[in-house]
């Protein structure tokens, strides 16, 4: 048994004197302007992305406008439902934007803390709380678009484009329809 806990202690003691063994994930990405923030991660937020922010509302039939007006041939939008689904996502996308850039900003303030060495267990707790805030506007302002989307549309759009986007075999009833009978909603995922 002490020969056996001998040969473990000099096993793990070699791999932590090998340096490729200690390398950690994170090695290269010092060289980021904003050490937490990969290039497509900092594109995200300043282009006002989704990244996976409105997964709550899109997985239970709460559609977003963007991928409404891609599909707007199958759910057979009105001229009236495009001009709508469009002007909400120009003022989403605006709005995301703008609060995205400021997530963007807070993390370079961050970073600054650490890199200039002038970071505290006070000011970074601050820094930190506005980052939480300000990513907390950012996925309401998605969430919220998503809301306003499943009001434009009828509830056998909102079922088709579930159906569309391969979420048909979901337990989620769509939110317009929430008073629809269970046998018809049963009826029309068997359909597709």
């Amino acid at each position: 048994m002490k020969h056996a806990a001998a040969i473990a202690w000099t096993a793990l003691a070699l791999n932590c004197a090998d340096p490729a063994a200690a390398q950690s994930p994170y090695a290269g990405e010092q060289t980021r302007t904003i050490k937490a923030l990969s290039a497509d991660e900092q594109r995200g937020w300043l282009d006002g992305q989704g990244m996976g922010l409105a997964r709550a509302a899109e997985l239970n039939s709460h559609p977003g406008p963007m991928h409404a007006l891609e599909l707007a041939e199958a759910l057979a939008l009105s001229d009236s439902q495009r001009r709508d689904l469009q002007a909400l996502m120009s003022r989403h996308k605006a709005e995301a934007r703008t609060l995205g850039a400021e997530v963007v900003r807070l993390e370079a303030e961050l970073d600054r803390l650490f890199a200039e060495r002038r970071a505290t267990a006070d000011n970074v707790s601050q820094v930190a709380a506005a980052i939480g805030a300000a990513q907390a506007r950012v996925r309401a302002s998605h969430l919220a678009t998503h809301v306003a989307t499943a009001a434009l549309l009828t509830p056998e759009q909102i079922r088709r484009y579930d159906a569309l986007r391969g979420y048909a075999g979901g337990s989620a009833a769509p939110a317009a329809a929430a008073g629809a009978a269970a046998d018809d909603t049963h009826r029309h995922r068997h359909r597709h």
